[in-house]
């Protein structure tokens, strides 16, 4: 679950960087596809990859205070 979350969280600081680039420095047309196709979809995707890991509190107790016991 760590793993999930460093990989997560590497993947969303690359495309927020990207997509900083494609806003600030003006690249050519191109670029600003190339980047919106590929860094867009890959930062949402890893925002919901860390919110998903992390989890709510709520749960954790619940889990500690009564085990599953089965069906």
């Amino acid at each position: 679950m760590d793993k999930l979350k460093v990989t997560s969280s590497l993947i969303f600081i690359i495309s927020v960087a990207g997509i900083v680039y494609a806003l600030l420095f003006n690249p050519p047309s191109w670029v600003v596809y190339g980047i919106s196709i590929i860094f867009i979809p890959a930062g949402i995707l890893s925002f919901g990859l860390i919110v998903m890991a992390r989890g709510p509190k709520d749960d954790e107790d619940d889990k500690t205070r009564e085990p599953f016991i089965g069906y």
